[in-house]
Formats: C-alpha cells, structure tokens, sequence
C-alpha cells in the first residue's frame, strides 16, 4: 500500500536512489525490468511512497554500477522499519516539519547551526521558547505552548545523551541582544549559553556587531553532518515553514556560506567574554 505521508528522511532515500539511478544513465522503466517490479512501484519507491529493503536496495546499487561501499551501507541504514523514535509521539501534536528536523539531528554525525535574530532551537531555555512562540502565536492554546516547549526540550537529547552529537553554533550578537520574554529570560538564556559552552562537543562562537564586512544577517541554517558527505543535508527557515535542502550544488552553497561566517566570528573564549559582559548588562 503506497505511503500517503513520508517522512522527509524516507523521501530523501528515494531521492537518492533517483540520482544513483541517473548517474548510470538508466531510464526508470529499464531500471524497473530489470529489478523485476513495475514502472509504477518503480516510481512509487523513488518517491518513498514505497519502502525499500536492505535487499533491494543493495540489488539497485549492483544494477547501478554504484560501487561506494561507504555509501551504499548508509543508504542501507535508511531502509526498514525502526522501533518508535521519541519525536513519533508528537505526531499528532506537531507539524511534520518539526518532526523531520528533529530525525535530521538525531540521525546525524554532527551538526552545525547558524542564528542570527535567535538563540538556536537546541540551546534554547524553556523559558526562552515559550516567550518566542508565546509572541509568534497570540492566540494559541496553553496546551499548544506546552507541547512546543516540551518538544523543544527533548531535541536536546541529541546533546544529553550518552554519544552526543558534535555541536558547533555561531550566534550573532544581535541575537543575544533581544529581549525574548524580559530581561529574567535573557538573563537565564545567557547563563545557559555560557554552561552550554563547557560541555565536552559543544562549541558557541559569536559574531560581534564589531565584525567588519559582515553581511549575513538573513543566513540562519542547520547544516547536519550525514554518515558520508553525499548525505549531508541543511535546514533553513522561511515564513512558511522549514526547507530541507541536500543537493551537491546546495551543500557546498552552504558550505561556503559557514566557512565565510566562520571567519568573522569571535574564538569560543572571547565569545564567552562577551556573552559575560551582556549578561552583566541586563
């Protein structure tokens, strides 16, 4: 029976054995012969509106040529069906976006964020994200709120648990300068970003409002680190919602766009200073 509603993740695995199916310059109907199935399941599982097996999919990359040992086995780890993720639990009170992020960060080897108007999500005080969706959404119900925040909180399990996931957040001053919630909430917000930044794994640089020819005020992202690099994949947000983004011209794009930021940020211990400093402020 063909998946109405795939996970982004389930979507990318058909999107890759799209491109391996391309990359040997093989029609989609000669593909489907050959494997034994029809052009429409053929479709459906380069669509993920059918799953694909370790089998199969092994069986695609011979018919391919694909002889990327590393990238085969992690296109083999996608497949299947898993036990229940903690996120499945928020199926009904979340949109399938913030689902889909929260399996980004889980699955991947490391992740790299980006703000520059908020404290990234994963740092975030509950106090922090109530105030900020509090003021995004007026009129939504406490129940609604809770369900955020609580969410919110659980993505950091990514960090908590015992195998955390490399973290590296390059936040600008402008962010930490907002007074989400009150003068209270950045204050506690500053103090958690300063624990934060003496975890083992976690690194939080600042760009200053000092940084000269820094222009990057509209390129917030997260850039998660996949098992080999053809599975990198970034997140942005918009007005409307959240983009996944994981083509090769997309990836370096953003590869870029990290390094060149990178260069105006402040090392970890001056940015520690500062966050210091503005905490002394308030």
């Amino acid at each position: 029976m063909p998946r109405n509603n795939p996970t982004a993740r389930q979507v990318r695995l058909g999107a890759e054995l799209r491109r391996m199916r391309e990359r040997a310059g093989m029609k989609a109907s000669e593909a489907a012969r050959l494997l034994g199935v029809s052009p429409m399941q053929m479709s459906h599982m380069e669509t993920a509106r059918l799953g694909v097996g370790k089998e199969r999919l092994r069986v695609l990359a011979s018919q391919y040529g694909c002889d990327d040992t590393a990238y085969v086995d992690a296109l083999a780890a996608m497949t299947g069906r898993r036990g229940p993720e903690w996120w499945e639990g928020y199926r009904d009170v979340m949109v399938p976006e913030a689902l889909d992020l929260a399996a980004l960060e889980w699955y991947a080897t490391s992740i790299q964020g980006l703000q520059t108007v908020h404290v990234p999500g994963l740092l975030q005080t509950s106090a922090y994200t109530r105030a900020l969706f509090s003021y995004l959404s007026p009129y939504a119900m406490p129940s609604d709120l809770d369900a955020e925040v609580e969410f919110r909180r659980h993505r950091r399990v990514v960090l908590e648990r015992s195998d955390p996931k490399p973290y590296s957040a390059i936040i600008h001053e402008a962010a930490l300068r907002v007074l989400v919630g009150g003068r209270e909430v950045i204050r506690e917000q500053l103090g958690a970003l300063l624990e934060w930044s003496e975890c083992s794994g976690v690194t939080i640089r600042v760009v200053p409002f000092s940084a000269e020819g820094f222009a990057g005020m509209g390129y917030s992202m997260l850039y998660a680190t996949g098992p080999v690099p053809q599975l990198d994949t970034v997140q942005v947000d918009h007005v409307h919602g959240s983009v996944l983004l994981d083509t090769k011209e997309q990836l370096a794009q953003y590869r870029d766009r990290w390094r060149t930021v990178e260069r105006a940020a402040l090392t970890v211990s001056e940015a520690r200073d500062l966050i210091h400093r503005l905490a002394r402020e308030l």
